[in-house]
Order: C-alpha cells, then sequence, then structure tokens
C-alpha cells in the first residue's frame, strides 16, 4: 500500500524510512547530526546582563542625536522663526496703530482725500 501525504508530511511520528517518510518532527530533519559547531555558554549567575548599559546608551544617543542633527534643526528653526513672525504680524494687524495706519492709507487713496504738494 502507498503511503498517503500526511504521513509522508512530518510530524511527531518516528522516520520510516522503509515506505519513503524522510522527514522527521519540527526541528529533526532527519539528516545526520552536523558536525564541527562548537556552541559555548556561561553561567546564569556569572552573566551579568546590564553591564555597561547605561554608558552605551550615553554615547549611542548622543551619536544619533549628532548624526540626524543637521537634517532636523533647520526646518524646525525656519517653522519658528515663519511662526513668529506671523505671530508678530498678527498681533500688530490687530493692534490700534494698525488699524489708525489702515485708515490713513484709506483716506489717502480715495478720490478728493488730503493731497499732498
Amino acid at each position: 500500500m502507498r503511503p498517503s501525504p500526511r504521513l509522508l508530511s512530518g510530524g511527531s511520528e518516528p522516520l520510516d524510512t522503509k515506505h519513503g517518510k524522510f522527514l522527521g518532527g519540527w526541528g529533526n530533519l532527519g539528516s545526520q547530526t552536523q558536525k564541527g559547531i562548537t556552541t559555548y555558554s556561561i553561567s546564569a549567575n556569572r552573566q551579568s546582563p546590564l553591564a555597561g548599559t547605561l554608558n552605551a546608551a550615553v554615547f549611542n544617543t548622543w551619536r544619533r542625536f549628532k548624526a540626524q542633527a543637521l537634517y532636523v534643526i533647520p526646518p524646525f528653526a525656519i517653522a519658528y522663526a515663519t511662526m513668529n513672525w506671523a505671530i508678530e504680524k498678527n498681533e500688530y494687524y490687530n493692534s490700534k496703530e494698525a488699524r489708525i495706519h489702515d485708515a490713513e492709507m484709506a483716506a489717502e487713496a480715495t478720490p478728493g482725500g488730503p493731497v499732498r504738494a
């Protein structure tokens, strides 16, 4: 009897090389173990996972800030100067001096208004 695709697909069953099933479960592809791979580890009580974190954070933050400063600061400075100019102009336009100035300019522009010699 021919094995079904489910039987050939792998899973948690043991390998069945007689019927052509060569894949094992997850993480076990049925191949030979690899040679020449060395793993190293340190015991949990010898590790210091946060060693140098504060120092690295300060210098890394400064390095990243310095790299992006010329891209961020000039547009913000231009936007701030423009907004400051617009606020000052708006305050002037809504002041008493501006209204008097506009009234004088309107009187000069109308026919029959004051004539300069």
